[in-house]
């Protein structure tokens, strides 16, 4: 089957949620015989517009994303069309599944995109992205501005799923907001979950030897959590609720990794708090570092305070047998209830994490012989729910019926 994938992102570095999932389906599709090809923007560090990344063909365009907004929306819209064409007109492509909007908005008003099949895999909103990840400066042309920025966003995202006749979400929240914000009908809608790596993410033998590799302190109880350092991740919350709890877990540590806008702030805030001995920025993890920051940990913690569609970093840590506590948002809560939702905080504040957390410390500490039951159910629990196999099995179902 001849498949493109049209994204905003590239899987030559997997750098977040959607890039893994990008990654995972277009490779492992291509690995199963599919002429897999994925079309995205050219960004900064791509040396060429075009790649082959495990059997997948990565087409790039022209955007200059670094220029205003106007002439990033006419070269995206023009050069994502041309590319398209040119690429359909050599290929004859089967399927077209959409993942983001803006490298989408070319080839769906292309007249050659008319009469093919589209699938739009969905993971979060662009605007609500965009309005959680800015704000406006102060001045009445600022805010036009960035209310004009949201809701050409959300325009161009209504064109790109309504243009497809099926739609995927990972999660049950995901399916709920398409109807609350787009009134995309439930019945054009399939929930396919995220996946994981099995043989990837798996639990640590040697958890001190890895801690002392990474140079983090082998004796104490290691809380981590891996973001990107914006807003909606809620981890000002959670450095606030580790200053809560130092008195009743002074050996407690947290490892915080991720990058992003927010990191010089929230140093300020770590070292406002004198929390310097108790919290640190990890800063970018990379792809081959990230498995063993999993397995050194003795708790995850997702601190979510809004738009959590899914939560691949749930199925990772778990998988990796380690026990996942998280704010009741989103696609955690769906994971998480599933597992067992005592691992669920009560609300976003810090209070409410505060308590939690200190009452798995108190496990870890107390009751290690439970507590390592525990991570062994965490690790079954995603051996028999989620899996990359199961996920991309499931999209090839979709994408080959009709």
């Amino acid at each position: 089957m001849k498949i493109l994938l049209i994204a905003d992102v590239s899987i030559a570095q997997v750098i977040g949620g959607a890039e893994r999932v990008i990654f995972e389906q277009s490779t492992r599709l291509a690995g199963r015989g599919h002429d897999v090809h994925l079309l995205t923007r050219r960004l900064r560090n791509h040396k060429r517009s075009h790649a082959v990344i495990r059997g997948v063909n990565e087409w790039r365009y022209n955007s200059d994303i670094q220029k205003n907004a106007v002439s990033f929306l006419y070269k995206t819209f023009n050069n994502s069309r041309k590319l398209f064409e040119a690429l359909h007109k050599e290929h004859t492509f089967d399927l077209v599944n959409i993942y983001q909007p803006f490298s989408a908005l070319g080839p769906i008003y292309s007249p050659l995109g008319q009469g093919l099949r589209k699938i739009y895999t969905c993971f979060s909103f662009s605007f609500e992205e965009f309005i959680s990840r800015n704000s406006p400066k102060g001045g009445l042309l600022d805010k036009f501005v960035y209310r004009l920025n949201a809701q050409t966003r959300r325009w161009i995202e209504e064109r790109a799923l309504k243009s497809c006749a099926e739609i995927v979400v990972l999660s049950q929240f995901t399916r709920d907001k398409l109807w609350e914000v787009y009134r995309l009908d439930h019945g054009h809608v399939s929930i396919v979950p995220g996946g994981i790596d099995l043989i990837k993410f798996k639990p640590a033998f040697a958890k001190q030897q890895i801690r002392r590799q990474l140079n983090l302190p082998e004796e104490k109880v290691i809380l981590f959590t891996v973001r990107n350092l914006v807003p909606r991740m809620g981890l000002e919350n959670l450095i606030k609720a580790i200053k809560k709890i130092i008195h009743q877990a002074p050996d407690i540590y947290l490892v915080i990794g991720g990058q992003g806008h927010l990191k010089q702030e929230l140093q300020v805030l770590i070292q406002d708090l004198g929390l310097e001995a108790w919290v640190s920025l990890a800063g970018f993890i990379p792809e081959s570092l990230l498995p063993d920051y999993y397995r050194m940990a003795d708790l995850f913690v997702l601190p979510t305070r809004e738009l959590e569609g899914f939560g691949l970093v749930t199925l990772e840590a778990m998988a990796s047998g380690i026990p996942v506590i998280g704010t009741p948002v989103g696609g955690t809560r769906e994971i998480i209830e599933k597992f067992n939702a005592s691992y669920l905080f009560r609300d976003i504040d810090p209070d409410s994490m505060a308590d939690l957390i200190v009452k798995k410390y108190r496990q870890v500490k107390e009751h290690p012989r439970k507590w390592q039951a525990i991570s062994d159910s965490c690790r079954e629990f995603i051996e028999s729910n989620y899996s990359w196999e199961k996920n991309v099995d499931s999209m090839e179902e979709l994408f080959c019926s009709n």
